[in-house]
């Protein structure tokens, strides 16, 4: 399955995203099939330049976006929808929900 994602390519504190496409189980730092644009966060406003005809070529042809990539293409108008709940994945954030669903101890 193919996915639409950011790789981050900028220094230690200083984050930069290339906007790719590539085989979801694989490692967005290593080879990918297009490079569909680049995002900055650190600029205000945030710089987003995207290559518009291939997001939506790869798109109609399956390529799933994940949900900040689908944020962005919402934002930018790109793609019509509402927008996704982009989760991180902290591990404290898992075992903390999993340490309150325990029954308590008699």
């Amino acid at each position: 399955m193919l996915s639409i994602r950011l790789s981050r390519i900028g220094k230690k504190h200083q984050p930069f995203y290339r906007i790719i496409v590539l085989d979801k189980r694989k490692d967005p730092w290593g080879d990918y099939l297009e490079n569909l644009g680049t995002y900055n966060p650190m600029v205000k406003p945030k710089a987003i330049n995207l290559n518009i005809e291939r997001i939506k070529y790869w798109l109609g042809v399956g390529a799933k976006p994940t949900p900040t990539i689908w944020n962005l293409l919402v934002d930018q108008k790109i793609v019509s929808g509402v927008k996704m709940k982009a989760t991180t994945g902290h591990k404290g954030e898992a075992a903390a929900a999993a340490k309150a669903g325990e029954a308590p101890k008699a």
